[in-house]
């Protein structure tokens, strides 16, 4: 059973909708780091058959995430950019299906997969370009 909250009892699944809505609102906020692959494009990793551009919120968890691959003594090149350009601009113009992992080595960790409400519906695998 639910926490009463007053006379009205907390829907659990509400409020954890709730919780996602404004972790999704404040990545969209945020600039992220997002690191460059060798030919100077944006670094994805492959993982349950989908890509994903992987993007950290600070150096700090870029540099967990390279001391987890066992590269933390080479040089991680970056760029800048703000998290909704990522979700509205740059997943709907890539020729393949790509989320956002964000801090994949940190204990904040989240992902964005290509979905309604996350990416513009002619970018979600649920949206019009999957019908």
């Amino acid at each position: 059973m639910g926490a009463v909250v007053g006379s009205v009892e907390a829907d659990p699944v509400a409020e954890a909708r709730e919780a996602v809505l404004e972790r999704l609102a404040d990545f969209r906020s945020r600039v992220v780091l997002v690191p460059l692959d060798a030919r100077g494009g944006l670094w994805t990793a492959e993982l349950g058959g989908l890509d994903w551009i992987c993007v950290f919120s600070d150096e700090e968890a870029l540099g967990r995430f390279a001391e987890a691959r066992g590269e933390a003594d080479r040089e991680w090149a970056y760029r800048r950019v703000v998290g909704a350009r990522l979700l509205d601009g740059v997943v709907p113009a890539l020729d393949f299906p790509c989320g956002v992992a964000w801090n994949a080595a940190g204990p904040d960790g989240m992902v964005l997969p290509p979905m309604r409400g996350i990416v513009p519906d002619t970018a979600a695998l649920d949206g019009e370009a999957a019908s």
